[in-house]
């Protein structure tokens, strides 16, 4: 295992380019098993989660090249409908192949998914959508078996909008027998990607972004080529480490206006940011705090953001509130941050964060993937040196961090534990 060393109060400069968003293109690999054909996805960052999501298709029978940031799959030699518990364990997001292997082969298995312990996160939105498209499904300690004789199109509405229960019925509405139509959908821009992509392979597509979406199945199927469009979450993330750190950066491949609640956020915190089309550019000096923040659904703030930003507030004049109504557990990177030196109270689902004067080096270990990016973000603002272990949930989401930091001036490396 490596160990991320930081040694702080350098600011940043550069340029820094936005990688591929990882969660856009685990459902968009996904889809690939949803019909045989051959499938060319284009901007694929480098990411254990992407590494985890290849394993699977490559167990389920699908032939995958890759090579750069081009990732190739031919899914029509796939015959397995079952995906063993140790590959699943390994990502959260996994639970989407549900609606792939619905479509496919009228049949799926597999066992409850793996990631990040940020909260409760139970599938039970997206089994009973799948009973609604007329599966049926059983349950057996965390192995899930669901299958059908046919696929029912239909209208289903959500009590939550969902991000991966809206993906698993649209991937199983690939295989339905009429048109499937999901109200109170999910917004997201990486729901938005899959539309697209599902476009792409022959089905009828209307409404995502809007919260109703419409699918009609296709008639005759089409190969794709795909470009995974850029990391919002990513991209949030330099903006927050330049903000802890200071100095001035240009992040390139962004889309803004999907950023648009942390830009505002920080800009309320006296940070400069200008938006030339897909590039960002920042400046920092001495901040305030921030207008109050509460997590939610897109388009409000980001729960992946939530963390980083915290983050880069610590040393803001003044106290800035924070709210998270996604999961009940993010809150998780705190103890790390107050090893720093950060004065920051929480109470349920609040947070109070009070600048303090100064931050210090310290040694923390990553929690999770959001809040270890925290960690890097305020270990970039303290004074001395700070050693951030349990890197492995880091690389689930960010390519080439360690490259990427030093590329903007940053005094980081990788060391051995």
């Amino acid at each position: 295992m490596k160990i991320l060393t930081i040694e702080g109060g350098r600011p940043l400069t550069g340029c820094v380019r936005v990688s591929g968003a990882k969660n856009a293109v685990l459902p968009l690999l996904a889809a690939t098993a949803a019909h045989g054909g051959r499938y060319r996805l284009e901007n694929c960052p480098a990411l254990s989660d992407v590494d985890a999501t290849v394993d699977i298709l490559e167990h389920l029978g699908c032939r995958v090249y890759r090579n750069a940031d081009v990732i190739e799959v031919d899914s029509r030699p796939m015959r397995c409908a079952e995906i063993p518990r140790e590959k699943m364990l390994r990502l959260r997001s996994s639970v989407i192949f549900l609606g792939a292997l619905l479509a496919r082969c009228g049949r799926a298995q597999l066992w409850l998914p793996g990631g990040c312990c940020i909260g409760s996160r139970p599938i039970d939105l997206h089994l009973s959508a799948l009973r609604e498209l007329g599966a049926q499904v059983t349950e057996h300690g965390a192995r899930v078996h669901c299958a059908c004789e046919a696929l029912r199109g239909g209208t289903l509405r959500l009590r939550f909008p969902s991000v991966g229960a809206t993906e698993n019925i649209l991937l199983a509405g690939m295989g339905a027998d009429g048109p499937v139509t999901v109200i109170n959908a999910a917004r997201e821009p990486e729901v938005a990607a899959l539309a697209g992509f599902l476009r792409a392979m022959g089905a009828e597509i209307s409404g995502e972004g809007s919260g109703v979406i419409r699918l009609v199945p296709p008639r005759r199927f089409r190969d794709v080529r795909f470009r995974v469009p850029p990391d919002r979450i990513e991209a949030a993330t330099w903006l927050c480490a330049l903000a802890s750190a200071g100095g001035a950066v240009t992040v390139r491949n962004v889309c803004p206006d999907q950023l648009a609640p942390v830009i505002d956020c920080l800009r309320s915190a006296g940070m400069s940011i200008e938006s030339r089309g897909q590039t960002l550019h920042a400046a920092c000096e001495a901040l305030h705090a921030a207008a109050p923040v509460r997590t939610g659904p897109y388009p409000a703030f980001p729960t992946d953001a939530q963390a980083p930003l915290m983050a880069a507030l610590l040393k803001a004049e003044g106290t800035t509130y924070i709210e998270e109504t996604v999961f009940e557990h993010r809150f998780g990177h705190v103890d790390a941050l107050r090893a720093m030196g950060a004065d920051i109270a929480v109470s349920g689902t609040k947070a109070r964060i009070r600048g303090v004067g100064a931050l210090r080096g310290a040694d923390v270990a990553a929690t999770d993937l959001r809040g270890g990016a925290a960690m890097v973000i305020a270990a970039l603002g303290a004074e001395g040196v700070s050693h951030i272990t349990e890197l492995q949930h880091i690389g689930r989401g960010y390519e080439r961090l360690c490259e990427k930091l030093r590329g903007l001036g940053a005094e980081a490396r990788l060391d051995a534990e």
